[in-house]
């Protein structure tokens, strides 16, 4: 997927967002739900303008910053090798962050006869998976990837880091899909404790790994 076309589609996304709440504008409450705790009930509120505008306009900044970043990159160059899988990252979290705008939306609306975690979590899972797909052909940079000071300092703590980092993303994934069916706190331990587990072991991996390295 090239960027021009990933611009287009993440656009007409967000502008499709944007219509819908203004269409909607009339139907929803003044308040508007916000937050949903780990057991999937309402804990948060922001006033209607917010909570018709808000997602749209993070997801139009992070677009912006996804799209600026690997053109100010000093080692560009290597992000243009997997260019195409990260164009399909940015596709897809602009679509989970607009899914979840939706559910918002739909949930302010009275239909709410369903889970936060259990509508979200399996959309959360694929854009893990997307990310340990990514990962697996990221090369390095400065701004997309697992950058830890050791990684940064060598193309081969890099790949190996990043081919470990490949598997458990895209097991968390996984995880993540199957906590998608229980919901509340059990979904809650299946997305984040694999998740940050994962985070926390590949930063210090990739420090053995460099250690292995200096000293060979």
């Amino acid at each position: 997927m090239t960027t021009k076309t990933t611009t287009i589609i993440t656009l007409v996304l967000i502008g499709l967002a944007v219509l819908a709440g203004a269409m909607l504008w009339h139907q929803l409450p003044n308040q508007m739900a916000s937050h949903w705790n780990a057991n999937d009930e309402v804990d948060g509120y922001m006033s209607k303008f917010w909570g018709v505008s808000l997602m749209p306009l993070i997801t139009l900044g992070m677009l912006m910053l996804f799209l600026v970043l690997p053109n100010i990159d000093p080692l560009k160059a290597n992000i243009t090798q997997f260019r195409e899988s990260f164009n399909l990252f940015i596709v897809l979290i602009v679509a989970f962050m607009l899914y979840v705008h939706g559910l918002t939306l739909a949930w302010s609306l009275g239909y709410q006869d369903f889970k936060m975690s259990t509508a979200m979590l399996p959309f959360l899972g694929v854009l893990f998976i997307a990310v340990g797909w990514m990962l697996k052909k990221a090369k390095r940079n400065f701004f997309i990837g697992i950058r830890t000071p050791w990684t940064l300092s060598s193309d081969t703590v890099w790949d190996k880091t990043h081919q470990l980092g490949s598997v458990l993303f895209m097991a968390s994934g996984a995880l993540s899909i199957v906590g998608g069916f229980f919901g509340g706190m059990t979904a809650f331990w299946l997305m984040f404790v694999p998740l940050i587990g994962s985070s926390l072991f590949l930063i210090v991996y990739s420090y053995v790994l460099y250690r292995g390295e200096t000293k060979a």
